[in-house]
């Protein structure tokens, strides 16, 4: 299954039924009078959360949805069948946005959640309504009323509690897979991940969290370069960034300049998602000489002016990381503990995630005209060698995310 996490649709609510104009005709009822029924309710449209489904892939390819159109009223006063509500699944952690007005209809967070989309039109209604004293034989009725057309873009991005970021080649999905379920690929070659991976960390009896790894970032990919930030966005929703590092690059890089590239990303993308909690993750020990390894370690965090916290693993060999996913749980749990005990700190969370969430928004359609500007420039025959976007709307290559316990 490709991965897809953006789809623009069209829907159109069902119309309302007519109403009727007619009369009661029966044997030995002389002028019986207006006896004309509404027209049903058209059918509306709704979007519902489910787990059952994790890409959007679906909407790539029907991408008009439409409910059906009410029944007309009937004659002895019977209204119209309204016809049914159309739902339209979509994974867990959608957000659907109105493309005319840019306005976010709503974002589906929890299973089975539900969010109205499109309304259907109201029936028109019969002649009955118009009788009066003056008026006993209203020929009058209306019709139904249209239901809504809109074009909407749904945006999926990964429900994680914890993002991995770093780059190509750090580690990152090995981690993933000795703390979790999950098997996303592992080699020894950079952009081994080409779509975000997802793994529900299992710490015991009710404490678990999900991870999200991240498609490695690289130099530029604010501006598009690489993978560009077409799954940054996928952190967005994140309490914690695992910020891993390879402390001993196979290419001979400096592991604290690799760190800032990552770092510098991060700022230039969302200064909002840059100021997420990090967690240093210096990986790859095995690599390094244990007479050497305190001094390199200490010469990395001490060169990045790291505060927060760190910790050194070895992912191939499981070292070190029953600690960080131990710490990450507790962190998670004193944090969701505080919103529920404190609901100023709520309210400032939700805050920092509306931000969050609009600056992601916001950079990444600016991204996506900058890709599109230099796909037309270069059919224009224009020179574009300065040019390295690598956003495609169409790019779909990849598997769909799979939550995995």
């Amino acid at each position: 299954m490709r991965f897809i996490d953006e789809a623009v649709v069209t829907v159109k609510a069902g119309d309302g039924g007519n109403g009727i104009a007619s009369f009661r005709r029966e044997k030995y009822v002389p002028r019986g009078g207006p006896d004309g029924g509404d027209g049903g309710k058209g059918g509306d449209i709704y979007v519902i959360a489910e787990d059952n489904t994790n890409t959007l892939v679906d909407y790539r390819y029907t991408r008009r949805h439409d409910a059906m159109r009410a029944e007309n009223g009937h004659s002895r006063n019977c209204s119209g069948k309204g016809s049914d509500d159309l739902f339209l699944p979509v994974p867990i952690g959608t957000t659907v946005v109105d493309t005319e007005t840019d306005e976010v209809l709503g974002d589906l967070v929890e299973l089975d959640q539900t969010l109205l989309i499109a309304k259907g039109g109201d029936g028109g209604l019969g002649n009955t309504h118009f009788k009066s004293s003056t008026n006993q034989a209203p020929r009058k009725a209306t019709s139904g009323f249209e239901g809504e057309l809109k074009v909407l873009k749904f945006e999926l991005k990964v429900v994680a509690d914890v993002g991995l970021i770093g780059l190509p080649n750090a580690g990152k999905s090995t981690f993933i897979r000795q703390v979790s379920a999950a098997r996303p690929k592992v080699a020894d070659y950079p952009f081994t991940t080409l779509v975000p991976n997802l793994g529900v960390v299992d710490i015991g009896r009710h404490r678990s969290f999900v991870m999200a790894d991240i498609p490695g970032l690289i130099e530029g990919a604010s501006e598009g370069a690489g993978l560009g930030i077409r799954f940054l966005k996928h952190v967005a929703r994140t309490r914690r960034l695992l910020h891993v590092v390879d402390v001993k690059p196979i290419d001979g890089s400096d592991p604290v300049a690799n760190a800032r590239v990552i770092l510098n990303e991060l700022e230039r993308f969302s200064p909002e998602l840059s100021n997420l909690p990090q967690i240093l993750i210096l990986n790859k020990i095995d690599q390094v000489p244990d007479e050497e390894l305190d001094e390199l370690c200490t010469h990395i965090v001490a060169e990045l002016e790291w505060t927060g916290d760190v910790f050194r693993t070895s992912t191939l060999m499981g070292e070190g990381t029953d600690a960080v996913k131990y710490h990450l749980m507790n962190e998670i749990e004193l944090e969701r503990e505080r919103e529920l005990e404190d609901p100023i700190f709520a309210e400032a969370q939700k805050a920092r995630f509306e931000r969050l969430e609009v600056e992601v928004r916001l950079n990444t359609e600016a991204q996506r005209e900058a890709y599109r500007a230099a796909r037309k420039a270069a059919r224009e025959g224009l020179d574009l060698s300065d040019d390295d976007t690598d956003f495609d709307d169409d790019d779909e290559d990849g598997v769909e995310v799979v939550y995995v316990p």
